[in-house]
């Protein structure tokens, strides 16, 4: 049993006894085989060829992630805007190392209070507070063997910060009310959304700490900076969920396509997917038309500040009543007549649009 048999038979033989015997290997042989073919799809889902990237500047980042995959660094940073794909990078990373059949562990350095993370990181021994009845194992001793991620470790607290730095240079941690330290085979990959430097400077991140996680490093530039990744990405997701929703969606407008070049996604490949998720929802066409987008993001993209192209001012001047004129046309036009997105687009009320609508004749 300790050299790893699942059971064993006693003589004489009690043929209810073997049939259960048989019936549990039976079992755990299934398991064994599916997990090994959940691990086998993880990593086919995860790798970094499945991940969409068009632009020269993600083909850097994975090529750099595929080096760090294969190498022995135990400590990587990931450093990107929110939505940018931190965690899709972490796994592939994971997935592609000598460490893909053990355990992946992400914790959220800023869903928890100091010392609930403190707890879920390293446990707690039994009697340690009034509420540790038992020994209870934190995620370090399961991601053992695996790879932990930290994500948003620019939220972490000082106090905590020296805890993780210990854990980084030695490798091993005590759990909480332990007297021994407890030693830990892990690959730790951090990521944020914050400028480390800064917060370094600014003494809200410490310096030993930084430089002992910047070993390996990985930046994800944002979406705006890579657009040939926006249409790839699009098409993806219409595919995604057209599965998903059981629709129908073949084609994409020119001026859905226009309108995602231009557009700044401050909410990066995140926000992207939540806006194609959204209109897909309510679709029951074959072409996705800018009247299918969320309102919200028609009004944000006014609100950001988004330029209109082409318009100059001619040497003989122009009406700005014309100029007025054409936008209002132009804007029910894209939004095929409906008035509380075109007011969106322009950024004015729904009531300031009919008013000027009403003005020009359209009313």
């Amino acid at each position: 049993m300790r050299s790893g048999a699942l059971d064993y038979i006693t003589k004489p033989f009690d043929f209810n006894n073997v049939h259960l015997s048989i019936e549990k290997a039976l079992a755990a042989s299934q398991i064994k085989r599916e997990v090994r073919h959940l691990r086998r799809e993880q990593k086919h889902q995860f790798g970094l060829d499945r991940i969409i990237v068009a632009s020269e500047e993600m083909e850097r980042v994975f090529r750099i992630a595929g080096k760090i995959a294969q190498s022995d660094a135990s400590t990587v940073l990931v450093q990107g805007e929110s939505g940018t794909g931190k965690e899709l990078i972490a796994r592939a990373i994971h997935d592609q190392s000598k460490r893909e059949s053990m355990p992946f562990v992400t914790v959220n350095c800023a869903g928890f209070q100091e010392n609930l993370l403190e707890n879920e990181l390293c446990g707690h021994e039994k009697g340690a507070f009034t509420d540790a009845k038992e020994v209870k194992k934190g995620l370090l001793e399961m991601a053992d063997g695996g790879t932990l991620f930290l994500d948003e470790i620019g939220d972490m607290s000082l106090n905590l910060q020296a805890k993780i730095l210990r854990l980084v240079e030695y490798r091993n941690f005590r759990r909480m009310g332990g007297l021994k330290d407890i030693k830990v085979d892990i690959r730790i990959i951090t990521a944020t959304n914050k400028d480390l430097i800064k917060l370094k400077d600014e003494e809200k991140f410490r310096g030993d700490l930084f430089y002992r996680i910047n070993v390996a490093s990985i930046k994800i530039p944002p979406l705006r900076e890579r657009p040939a990744d926006i249409q790839p990405l699009t098409k993806y997701f219409v595919e995604k969920y057209n599965e998903e929703f059981h629709k129908n969606v073949q084609k994409i407008s020119q001026g859905v396509e226009d309108f995602f070049m231009s557009y700044g996604w401050p909410g990066n490949v995140r926000e992207l997917k939540n806006v194609v998720e959204r209109a897909m929802i309510l679709i029951d066409e074959e072409t996705l038309q800018m009247e299918h987008l969320p309102i919200e993001i028609l009004g944000q993209a006014c609100r950001l500040g988004k330029t209109i192209e082409g318009i100059h001012i001619p040497p003989e001047g122009i009406s700005l009543e014309k100029v007025e004129e054409a936008l209002v046309k132009q804007a029910l036009k894209i939004t095929n007549g409906n008035q509380t997105k075109a007011s969106k687009l322009l950024d004015i009320s729904r009531d300031a649009l009919r008013y000027r609508m009403q003005k020009i004749g359209l009313l």
